[in-house]
C-alpha cells in the first residue's frame, strides 16, 4: 500500500523518537519535525484512522504493526542513503537532508540495487583489510 510522504516522515520520525527511549507524544513530533501542533494533530489523527499510530489515554503514540513496518523501510533507506553519500564525500547536513528526500521517491527495487552494491562494498573492505593484515611484512 502506497502512503503519501508526509506520511512516512512521520511515521519514521516516530520510530526515531522512540528508538531514543523515551515514550513519544505529539509534542516530540513538534519539535522534532518543527511543524505546528495543529498540523502534527491533524497528522496523528490521520494516522490513527489509517491504523498506523495508536495513542493511549495519556497521549502516548506507539507505532502499530504495520505503522512500524513503514517506518522501519524509511528509516533503513535513509540510514544506508545518507552514509552511502557520505561515504561519496557528501557532507553529513546535505547526505542526510538529500537521503529524506531520496528515501520516499525511489522504488523498492532500486532501493535494493543500491543496498546490494553497499552490501558488497563493504564485503570487499572488510576482505581487503583482513587480507592486508594477514600479509608478512
Amino acid at each position: 500500500m502506497k502512503i503519501h510522504e508526509s506520511a512516512e516522515n512521520y511515521l519514521e520520525t516516530i520510530l526515531v523518537l522512540s528508538l531514543k527511549g523515551s515514550p513519544v507524544r505529539s509534542i516530540d513530533i513538534v519539535n522534532e519535525l518543527e511543524y505546528s501542533k495543529p498540523s502534527v494533530s491533524v497528522a496523528m489523527k490521520n494516522l490513527r484512522s489509517k491504523g498506523y499510530v495508536i495513542m493511549d489515554a495519556a497521549g502516548y503514540i506507539t507505532l502499530t504493526g504495520e505503522g512500524q513496518k513503514i517506518a522501519g523501510t524509511m528509516y533503513e533507506r535513509h540510514v544506508a542513503i545518507s552514509d552511502w553519500l557520505i561515504y561519496l564525500g557528501v557532507d553529513k547536513k546535505t547526505a542526510v537532508q538529500d537521503a529524506c528526500k531520496m528515501e520516499h521517491a525511489m522504488s523498492e527495487k532500486s532501493f535494493f540495487a543500491i543496498k546490494n552494491h553497499i552490501e558488497e562494498w563493504k564485503k570487499e573492505i572488510h576482505n581487503s583489510k583482513k587480507a592486508k593484515n594477514n600479509t608478512y611484512h
